[in-house]
């Protein structure tokens, strides 16, 4: 590990045009399994000037599939609303909207479903990481864990009244390490949509107070250079501006760049598939293994072949900071989750439920657990059985 180095990690507002996507990808999600808990959905959205396209490919229960489909409309206009978009170019009443979705080709369903003796598989091939490091209370990446903080901040001015900013913004956190921990923000980037007639200036005299809010004491300094809007205007700006698609910002969605990633991304599908549960539980171990003293950070891989149950392989690494054997870890881990089935994992993690549109902004890591099983990986319950183990 490099003692000293500057990092970079960038995050994305519920605004922008991909998270739009992201978000109405959930939706589904949270339509189907709301109904049928056993649902699959493969949603994939596109969002352009004036216009929602949904495609993909569902299952429910009997009678329902078309019952649902044709209640999605409202719900995924109502999410537009809730961002905020009520533009010319974007409006979430007058948007044109087209839902292309399908059942589920039978050859995948067959291969995922449990039969006889056969145990559900995976809903796909592929291979997914999980990380937590101890540089945040979130155990995240700290120059993500401040990206996101910073537009959530912005997002919760903006709907309390600060009508002067739009939805669509990005912001980007570089960082100075020294001895391997985080020392200084050396440089804060808010590209942040705006109403016409700012100016930069304008705009960073909005948000820079609200970004000092939450940047942590001490990490700012006078040195720290700040560049807002360095294009100059930012008026034309969500789905108008340029268009969205589900999936497109997985690296914003996970470790910010400071993990692998498998590249799977995780909205507009339900759990079997592992792309997005195995992440969630791999998230979910190495939290719990840096929560419990046991590594300052560490690296978890797992892979699948779609039907087959059991990982193909399963992998730790805790960087050189870990206080035990990482064979024994590789061990112990899956044990705790069943093994990490598909099954298991949902069971574990109590998956099967309309969890998911809350997940689609400012990261689907270092979230708060609520009351409803959203956020279930982000629990640190396996710290005390970790200690004793070892």
């Amino acid at each position: 590990m490099r003692p000293s180095y500057i990092f970079t990690s960038e995050s994305v507002s519920e605004g922008h045009p991909d998270k739009v996507a992201d978000r109405i990808s959930d939706v589904v999600v949270d339509a189907f399994l709301a109904r049928d808990p056993e649902a699959r959905v493969a949603c994939e959205t596109l969002v352009t000037t004036n216009r929602i396209v949904l495609a993909g490919e569902v299952r429910a229960g009997d009678n329902e599939i078309q019952e649902i489909i044709n209640s999605l409309e409202d719900k995924v206009r109502h999410a537009v609303k809730d961002i905020g978009y009520a533009q010319k170019g974007f409006h979430w009443a007058m948007a044109d909207y087209a839902c292309h979705l399908h059942a589920q080709s039978a050859d995948i369903a067959m291969g995922v479903d449990a039969a006889g003796n056969k145990d559900e598989g995976a809903g796909d091939q592929g291979i997914m990481f999980g990380y937590a490091t101890d540089e945040t209370a979130e155990l995240t990446p700290a120059p993500l864990q401040w990206s996101h903080n910073i537009l959530r901040r912005l997002a919760e001015a903006r709907h309390a009244g600060e009508h002067r900013l739009e939805p669509d913004a990005k912001s980007q956190v570089t960082v100075q390490y020294e001895n391997g921990r985080p020392s200084r923000i050396l440089k804060v980037l808010v590209s942040h949509q705006h109403h016409e007639g700012l100016s930069p200036k304008d705009v960073e005299a909005i948000i820079k107070p609200f970004a000092l809010e939450v940047l942590p004491a001490g990490m700012v300094t006078d040195e720290t250079e700040w560049l807002v809007n360095p294009t100059g205007n930012f008026v034309i700006g969500g789905p108008d501006g340029d268009a969205g698609l589900t999936g497109r910002k997985i690296i914003v969605d996970t470790y910010g760049g400071a993990a692998p990633h498998g590249g799977g991304a995780f909205s507009g599908k339900d759990p079997t598939k592992v792309d997005r549960s195995a992440a969630y539980a791999l998230r979910y171990l190495a939290k719990n293994v840096v929560a419990a003293g046991l590594a300052k950070k560490c690296t978890l891989q797992v892979s699948y072949a779609i039907g087959v149950s059991s990982p193909l392989s399963f992998y730790v690494d805790t960087h050189g900071t870990g206080q035990v054997s990482e064979e024994k870890l590789e061990e112990i881990l899956p044990q705790l989750i069943g093994g990490l089935t598909p099954r298991s994992i949902r069971t574990h993690l109590g998956l099967n439920k309309p969890i998911y549109e809350r997940t689609t902004a400012y990261g689907h890591f270092g979230r708060t657990p609520d009351a409803e099983g959203g956020f279930s990986w982000e629990r640190n319950d396996l710290v005390d059985e970790l200690k004793r183990a070892f």
